[in-house]
């Protein structure tokens, strides 16, 4: 069992998931701050000094020590627009591969 181990996590392609886990936390931390540093209070400023983050339904208030009952679409948004720049990005990678490999492919071969 052992052996049969070692034999996986040598194959490339764990490796290579491995690798693009990392690279992909790393760039869910740049695009969060992109978004929260960066995007979201251009987006508030333009809406009237708007906080995404604080924006919120509260269904029912504060009592005491129990807390409100809100739903939090401000942080929805946050998270909505860090996926859609994820997606951008990868979709431009992809397209930039997808162009990469095709003039690749019109190359002449010797």
């Amino acid at each position: 069992m052992l052996q049969e181990f070692k034999t996986f996590i040598a194959q490339g392609n764990v490796l290579d998931l491995a690798v693009g886990v990392v690279i992909g936390a790393a760039f869910g931390k740049i695009t969060t701050s992109l978004v929260e540093d960066i995007l979201n209070p251009i987006l508030g400023l333009v809406l009237g000094g708007v906080d995404f983050s604080q924006l919120k339904l509260v269904l029912k208030e504060a009592v005491g020590t129990t807390p409100e009952v809100a739903i939090r679409y401000g942080n929805f948004l946050n998270v909505l627009i860090q996926f859609l720049a994820i997606a951008w990005v990868i979709f431009l990678i992809v397209k930039a591969a997808n162009r990469m490999k095709m003039s690749s492919s019109l190359a002449p071969k010797e």
